[in-house]
């Protein structure tokens, strides 16, 4: 412990391992580099990044001694694992203000339960919210979705929600809408309902600043925004232009936040995503004068090269500058604390809002609800998805890797934009991470502004995603009763091998494979051109496999295994003993049986079936469980 540089220090073993910080860069292991808790809207997610849309100061050591730690603070704090020196663990403060907790336990799934029984149950989305959603920024009108729905439906491929972008609004102006493209918006979301399809509009955190715009007007009179120094309201930029920001870590100004979600449930919505709540700005008039300023200055001289970067600098450190968070303030109890003390919180408390809000709005109804930025505790109130990445290979991976990270951090309902956010995706990737994608609770595509359209029926293969979607269907009763039990147990569902086979050194390495629940393994190509993989199994398991002729299963040894997966399949790996329930499909969630379910096992085998209607909050009621027995 060193106060004067606010760190925290202490020698790693050469074998020891560190899992968790959930939302980040690189391996499980995050030995051997150094991150940053520090929310930021960056969507070039490469290696070399720190930190990216969240703040999950949750980790857990794995050596001669097992043990967890977090650290309850909202401000900057720096990880480095191994990364200045190989056997080194610093942790370093941007202040001296948090409360740190060593957890201790019997292993390492022990540690995890431990701590997430301390922080609480993770939020539980409607049974509809796992069904597959399609998304797109933006899908424009009515008539534009209508035809997505309608292709969809024609298609045979299952789907069950269609997400709306910042496009449905008025002038990207929260909880309005455009009334040319959407004229009646009660009526085409019933419309949709009629067709088992949900509508999920996008709420932001930036409020436009324009008199005469209810919201603003509203959220003026009372005392709602974040402020300067001086106390007038702080702007910034973002997609509507100049806006202000709900001081949502204020209970006052969160509650009157919260209570603007009414406006789209009055109108049939049953389900939202917040977004750019880091929160993202693009500029502030202040800075941007300054750039303006620079600009002049420079007009007909020649760019040199301290000429050319003055003046490049001028423009690309307008958006999101860390610097931003030192000029606004919260009223938190009568306080007014910076921004950049408490930045962390933000994201977290936007969702917080809504998910009060909708306690005392709809309390006996569950609502979708899903965040970008987050901190730990907000998975009380909603999941997350793993922000706007790429349509790049290694982003696939990482999307496997982050998975267990997350569900230590209380994280359950979270998966990222299959087929990636930006850049241009490819039928080979689509597919094989739709098959990663199957067995994520939060199942979404989604594709950036002028990237290439990617809804699943526009490409040739189309009985192959067909297959792999609808096998997800197939799955639905184990993966929700898995995602619910892992919930209300405070246990992962996610998990790297090591978690599980603790006699097994071998897979303290094995990164790429994952259990999912008690009863099976995955391991997905996540390599252009692959043909398969290799797979390491630590004990004997059957080999399951969907594809396009049906269900095959063949068991394997332990050991290592090439294995052959086409485009069109899914695998998945039963352990010894174990079984999973499986439903006939359906085009939607509302199709499928979750009661007269077929069983795949591996040897004899019991299991706890959780099985409730989805949709109401009777969680701990000890009739959902049933117990299936297989005597294979």
């Amino acid at each position: 412990l060193d106060e004067e540089k606010r760190s925290f220090t202490r020698t790693m073993d050469d074998e020891e391992i560190v899992y968790g910080l959930g939302e980040n860069v690189r391996g499980i292991n995050k030995r051997g580099w150094h991150y940053e808790s520090m929310c930021c809207d960056d969507m070039n997610q490469t290696e070399d990044r720190t930190a990216l849309y969240c703040a999950h100061n949750f980790f857990v050591v794995d050596g001669k001694e097992q043990f967890g730690v977090f650290i309850d603070y909202p401000g900057v704090l720096g990880f480095d694992f191994g990364y200045t020196k190989r056997e080194l663990m610093q942790v370093t403060a941007s202040d001296w203000n948090m409360d740190v907790y060593i957890v201790t336990g019997e292993s390492l799934k022990d540690i995890v339960k431990q701590f997430r029984n301390l922080i609480g149950r993770s939020y539980i989305p409607p049974l509809w919210g796992f069904g597959f959603g399609q998304s797109r920024y933006s899908y424009m009108s009515e008539d534009e979705v209508r035809e997505v729905v309608e292709k969809y439906r024609e298609s045979g491929i299952p789907f069950d929600a269609i997400y709306l972008d910042i496009d449905y609004m008025d002038h990207y102006k929260d909880f309005t809408l455009n009334s040319e493209t959407f004229p009646d918006f009660p009526a085409f979301v019933q419309e949709m309902k009629e067709k088992n399809v949900h509508l999920v509009p996008i709420i932001d955190a930036g409020v436009k600043q324009e008199e005469g715009y209810d919201i603003y007007d509203d959220g003026m009179k009372h005392g709602a925004f974040c402020v300067k120094e001086d106390g007038t309201p702080f702007v910034g930029a973002v997609w509507p232009g100049e806006a202000v920001f709900p001081d949502v870590l204020n209970k006052e100004a969160r509650a009157w936040f919260g209570s603007n979600y009414k406006i789209l449930l009055d109108q049939g919505i049953d389900g939202f995503w917040n977004d750019m709540n880091e929160p993202s700005i693009f500029y502030t008039p202040e800075r941007m004068k300054q750039s303006f300023e620079t600009i002049e200055s420079l007009k007909g001289q020649d760019l040199s090269r301290d000429n050319y970067f003055k003046l490049m600098f001028s423009v690309v450190t307008l958006s999101n500058n860390p610097e931003y968070y030192k000029t606004f303030y919260h009223n938190i109890d009568g306080e007014l604390v910076r921004h950049d003390r408490v930045h962390n919180l933000y994201g977290y408390n936007m969702t917080r809002a809504a998910g009060e809000a909708f306690e005392r709005l709809v309390p006996d109804k569950r609502v979708l609800m899903f965040s970008r930025s987050s901190y730990i505790g907000m998975h009380r109130y909603g999941g997350m998805w793993q922000g706007d990445n790429k349509a790049w290979w290694s982003h696939l991976l990482m999307n496997l890797k982050e998975m267990p990270s997350l569900n230590m951090c209380g994280f359950l309902y979270t998966g990222a934009d299959l087929g990636g956010f930006g850049s241009d995706t490819t039928e080979d990737l689509m597919l094989r991470w739709l098959a990663l994608g199957v067995f994520t609770p939060l199942m979404r595509s989604h594709a950036a502004q002028r990237s290439r359209y990617h809804e699943t029926y526009l490409f040739d293969a189309h009985e192959s995603f067909k297959s792999v979607i609808s096998t997800r269907y197939r799955l639905l009763p184990y993966i929700y009763s898995e995602y619910m039990k892992a919930a209300l147990r405070g246990e992962m569902m996610f998990r790297p091998l090591a978690f599980d086979y603790t006699d097994d050194k071998r897979v303290k390495t094995v990164e790429d494979q994952m259990l999912v629940g008690d009863s099976i393994m995955i391991a997905p190509v996540y390599e252009q051109n692959a043909a398969g993989r290799t797979v390491y199994l630590p004990e004997p398991m059957k080999l399951v496999r969907f594809g396009l002729d049906g269900i095959t299963e063949e068991v394997l040894p332990a050991g290592d295994h090439y294995v052959e997966v086409a485009l069109s399949d899914v695998i998945l790996f039963i352990r010894p003993n174990r079984l999973i329930p499986l439903s006939s499909g359906g085009q939607c969630v509302e199709d499928v049986d979750f009661q007269n379910v077929e069983l795949l096992s591996f040897g004899p085998a019991e299991y706890e079936y959780y099985h409730d209607n989805g949709y109401e909050k009777d969680y701990d009621n000890p009739d959902h469980i049933t117990v299936l027995r297989s005597a294979e």
